[in-house]
């Protein structure tokens, strides 16, 4: 199965010879790929609602893996029992959503051996719950897939790190390694802040003029994280 940009990329980063569990799975794309392509012994396809659970079970029909994967109808990993997966999916969610998930799923967090995450929004607030919640952000990534960005992390059990506002906001590993997409997506948060900023500069000074100087104090933080590239 050929995948999209964004979910080659988050397939990538499951561990090889480890059992996936995709929350939220849609089409089952993902399991799809890595059973077939013999990196992963077998899956649990999981998703709230009906309609794209029916859509995954004749995709998996489809590629003749119903031995392999498994449909279920869950919210978030309600119906994941103990000791079924050792890697878990959440991807294309609101971050929001990725942290209820992963609270609500807090029992089996001593049997996950990594979770593969690609929030949509609020990444950073997903940062700072890992950090806080004893996680560690073993891998980062991001892609250009037609033309949005897409941030996506391996974590795992492991030591604390601390974090700078900066980190959480732009990802540790991403900022280390002088990620190259990173550097672009910086560019344009630039660029689109300052459209902002000179439209509010035609309306009533004296009303926006806090909105602006927080504007500005954004944009001097990002061209400092970028000198560094």
């Amino acid at each position: 199965m050929e995948l999209s940009v964004r979910l080659q990329a988050v397939a990538n980063m499951v561990t090889v010879g480890n059992r996936v569990v995709d929350v939220g799975t849609d089409h089952a794309y993902i399991p799809i790929y890595l059973i077939e392509d013999g990196k992963n012994p077998s899956a649990i396809a999981m998703d709230v609602n009906r309609g794209p659970l029916e859509k995954a079970k004749e995709n998996i029909a489809l590629h003749g893996l119903e031995d392999k994967i498994e449909t279920r109808l869950s919210d978030g990993l309600k119906q994941l029992c103990s000791g079924e997966g050792e890697s878990v999916v959440i991807a294309g969610m609101g971050g929001g959503l990725v942290i209820k998930i992963m609270k609500e799923g807090s029992l089996h967090k001593g049997e996950i051996k990594e979770w593969i995450l690609q929030p949509q929004s609020e990444i950073g607030k997903v940062r700072q719950y890992l950090t806080e919640e004893g996680y560690f952000i073993a891998e980062e990534n991001i892609v250009i897939d037609e033309g949005k960005f897409y941030p996506m992390m391996r974590v795992v059990k492991g030591k604390h790190e601390e974090y700078t506002q900066e980190e959480l906001d732009y990802g540790k590993r991403l900022l280390e390694q002088k990620n190259p997409i990173l550097e672009k997506f910086l560019k344009k948060e630039v660029l689109i802040k300052e459209e902002i900023r000179n439209k509010l500069q035609h309306t009533d000074r004296n009303r926006v003029a806090n909105r602006i100087e927080e504007i500005d104090k954004e944009i001097q933080r990002i061209y400092k994280i970028l000198r560094a590239f």
